[in-house]
């Protein structure tokens, strides 16, 4: 499908895109994802028909208007969460000659690397609800779209909503980037893991993370970790603190909300031992899904650390 071709196409006849080949029909959704009779009562709407004013993109992509939906696709989100630091990848995923505002006939495009090429992935903008809640990855900035647009246009291209319900962070970080990914076990990490975090967020690679248990669950345990569960990492650094440096890492939930409550959490007291210059420039005390952790509590709480960068 050709999206220029298409999309003039539309403008041309006053229509809006409708996608034949991933139609707004259960069979997109997938048989098993959700019983039998919440299937027939899923409801498709664009997002003019939600709101005035939508918009693809607001203020800059971030990973804070991710918030997963009731699909299990936090190995996808994850990968998500980081490729929105990082500019030189994000722009060859979402192409900017789009949006709600210039010739705008319901039809959209988003790119992945399959098989050693690019391929470009074109969707209308239907989205399914159930109950009228998102059954997709919702928007935190509620008339911003791009995170449920993109995520429909990967369920396209892996056959269905269904087929995004689990799977591995390292083969969406390698779909999002063409790039070479490695993993780390935790259980026996590499006695540099910390120098290893910190060359890989230096040099602009997309990390990511899992815990150990079974997916799907959704066990949370009382120190707020998810269990069976893909997180992204966002930041890692090492700081003065008491009489020494201390390596800690920051990791974001897809969820949206939900964080460690340990320690180097959001309020815990270790901050308080911390210059004010690092803990201003470092902690964001909001139930955002964000936090920081030791290296240690990391090794700990997570089993398997994931690097993808264009190179190795």
């Amino acid at each position: 499908q050709d999206f220029s071709d298409l999309r003039a196409l539309c403008l041309s006849q006053g229509l809006l895109f409708e996608d034949d080949t991933f139609p707004a029909h259960i069979s997109s959704i997938g048989p098993n994802l959700l019983p039998e009779e919440k299937l027939w009562q899923i409801q498709w709407k664009r997002p003019t028909e939600l709101w005035r004013n939508p918009h693809l993109i607001l203020d800059g992509v971030s990973r804070f208007d991710i918030m997963q939906g009731e699909i299990g696709d936090c190995w996808m989100l994850a990968a998500l969460g980081s490729l929105t630091l990082r500019k030189q990848f994000l722009e060859n995923v979402l192409p900017k000659d789009q949006g709600f505002q210039d010739d705008y006939a319901g039809i959209f495009h988003f790119r992945f690397w399959q098989y050693g090429e690019w391929v470009d992935v074109v969707i209308d903008d239907r989205l399914p609800f159930l109950n009228g809640r998102y059954l997709s990855v919702q928007p935190r900035t509620s008339n911003e779209f791009w995170p449920s647009l993109l995520e429909k246009a990967y369920a396209k291209l892996r056959g269905s909503y269904q087929n995004l319900n689990g799977g591995y962070l390292s083969d969406a970080l390698v779909d999002l980037t063409g790039g070479v990914q490695v993993q780390f076990s935790l259980k026996n990490p590499p006695p540099d893991l910390e120098e290893i975090l910190k060359a890989a967020d230096k040099s602009r690679c997309l990390m990511g993370c899992s815990t150990p248990g079974q997916a799907g669950r959704n066990i949370e345990l009382r120190n707020g970790i998810i269990q069976g569960h893909a997180y992204t990492i966002t930041g890692a650094v090492k700081i003065p603190y008491k009489s020494g440096w201390k390596h800690i890492i920051r990791i974001w939930n897809p969820w949206g909300h939900g964080e460690w409550k340990g320690p180097w959490s959001d309020d815990s007291p270790q901050w308080d031992r911390v210059e004010p210059k690092y803990r201003e420039a470092l902690l964001r005390n909001k139930d955002d899904g964000e936090f920081w952790m030791s290296c240690e509590s990391f090794q700990e709480q997570f089993s398997w650390l994931y690097i993808c960068n264009n190179t190795p």
